[in-house]
């Protein structure tokens, strides 16, 4: 008769099936059968070199956006005055332009919340934030 230890195996949980390998303590979401049809995507800039040509074309994204859209938007007249204070902030590096670009930077955000530009206008202050930086 042989003594000797018998190695006790890895007991199987009921997971969810999926190995990323590595250490997994995050929790897994399980979507099947949600609806997920809301989900944006975005792009931080942080880190990025963002000119001012670059933030113009955004401005001008955002515009045509907000002018295409302004039927839906119950926020449209807003919105398209800060982009025109944003456009003319730009054009004046002062002092008071660069506190009018850091405002526009914290208030676009929430008036784009939950509308048809959302995307447009958070891009827009996420290169405004980058290119003042």
């Amino acid at each position: 008769m042989a003594v000797g230890r018998r190695r006790p195996e890895a007991e199987q949980g009921h997971g969810s099936g999926i190995s990323i390998g590595g250490n997994n303590i995050a929790p897994l979401q399980n979507v099947v059968g949600q609806n997920i049809s809301n989900v944006h995507q975005s792009a931080s800039v942080e880190g990025a070199t963002v000119d001012v040509e670059t933030v113009r074309d955004l401005l001008a994204s955002f515009r045509t956006e907000v002018d295409q859209n302004r039927a839906g938007l119950p926020n449209a007249q807003v919105l398209r005055a800060m982009a025109d204070s944003i456009e003319t902030s730009l054009a004046a590096p002062d002092a008071q332009a660069v506190g009018a670009l850091r405002g526009a930077v914290q208030a676009l955000p929430a008036l784009v919340a939950q509308t048809v530009v959302q995307q447009g206008g958070e891009a827009l202050a996420h290169a405004i934030a980058g290119w003042l930086g």
